[in-house]
């Protein structure tokens, strides 16, 4: 079974609201750096797809708060392909620390053409790449 992709990050004091936990809506940041680094490993720059013609944009973002994370604390960002649509690619993402779940996040992103903004399949180089993160119970 494919491992996930994991990205490790430490909270800055900046991302922490009063109450001196991480901020709620900076859980979609942390799951943007861990698509794009998780991306970078498998597929290369994202700069590369552009030039292609081919970007992805984000159309469903779900997330699922179960216990807060504090101000230096680290985390691991772990990110797996749940499915690989025609035109769509969902990922689940778990931030954790020690061990425990903190948050658990969901992505979709749909591919489209740079020349048009219209939805476009996912091309094979991209499912290639990201076969390597893809969960083996993934949907197709």
């Amino acid at each position: 079974m494919p491992e996930p992709f994991v990205h490790e990050l430490r909270v800055r004091y900046g991302e922490c609201d009063p109450q001196g936990i991480v901020f709620n809506a900076n859980y979609l940041l942390y799951f943007d750096v861990a698509f794009t680094e998780l991306w970078r490993a498998s597929v290369g720059p994202w700069q590369e797809m552009v030039e292609r013609g081919i970007d992805a944009v984000v159309a469903e973002a779900n997330v699922k708060f179960r216990t807060p994370a504090r101000f230096d604390d680290e985390l691991q960002l772990r990110a797996q392909v749940r499915r690989l649509g025609t035109t769509a690619i969902t990922t689940e993402i778990d931030v954790v620390r020690d061990e425990e779940l903190l948050v658990q996040g969901l992505l979709r992103h749909v591919c489209v053409s740079t020349a048009t903004w219209q939805k476009t399949e996912v091309p094979e180089w991209v499912r290639a790449g990201l076969e390597r993160f893809t969960a083996a119970d993934a949907q197709g």
